[in-house]
């Protein structure tokens, strides 16, 4: 399978979906086929399994369950626009993927990441990132923004205490470790305009290569 997979990743209120859309626009300027999506979602079943995941009411709702549907919509979301646009050599850029699974589930949720990891290579069938770009901010920062933000959607993990969002961070630094070649890590901290200077330089080396 050709094309470009790039992931998007990151804590709560991170920025990554902001600086996913300008970079979009950017590819799209050059002339590079690009697609713009997100996980759980992309697609009408996912976004329909999203909406149970991410329900304010759905307190009651079980990790284990909570894993499954992530992979159930990621392995729908895979077949139905990402793997399609791959084969069309097309560039993906994808809001969340397995990562965030083994992060804040396998992780903070304290399945184990490997349990989690399981479940989710049946889902995934082989299509792993060729480039996982990690958003690195503290939790308390990221939440601040999360609150702040007039158009975001306050969902159920942004209801989590302030412990499971710093195991979330703990999750993706084990992760950042076990996969350097993958995942680069960017300053999310900073002005928008630099973060979105530092993803496209890490963009366009994945592209020449």
């Amino acid at each position: 399978m050709s094309g470009c997979f790039i992931t998007f990743e990151g804590p709560e209120g991170a920025g990554k979906t902001t600086i996913l859309k300008e970079i979009h626009k950017k590819l799209q300027n050059e002339g590079i086929e690009t697609v713009a999506t997100r996980e759980p979602g992309g697609i009408k079943i996912a976004e329909q399994i999203r909406s149970v995941i991410l329900d304010i009411e759905n307190t009651e709702m079980d990790p284990r369950t909570e894993a499954l549907l992530y992979a159930a919509a990621r392995r729908q979301h895979l077949v139905e626009k990402v793997m399609p646009a791959l084969k069309e050599e097309k560039v993906v850029l994808c809001d969340r993927f397995l990562d965030s699974s083994l992060a804040y589930q396998g992780y903070a949720r304290e399945l184990g990441m490997e349990e989690v990891l399981s479940i989710n290579l049946f889902a995934i069938e082989g299509v792993l990132p060729d480039l996982t770009i990690y958003f690195d901010i503290d939790a308390e920062k990221g939440l601040k923004r999360v609150y702040a933000g007039e158009n975001r959607e306050i969902n159920r993990l942004d209801q989590e205490d302030l412990q499971f969002h710093h195991n979330v961070q703990k999750g993706y630094q084990r992760l950042i470790e076990e996969y350097p070649e993958r995942i680069k890590t960017v300053n999310a901290d900073q002005a928008p305009e630099q973060v979105a200077e530092e993803v496209w330089a890490l963009i366009q080396t994945t592209l020449s290569r």
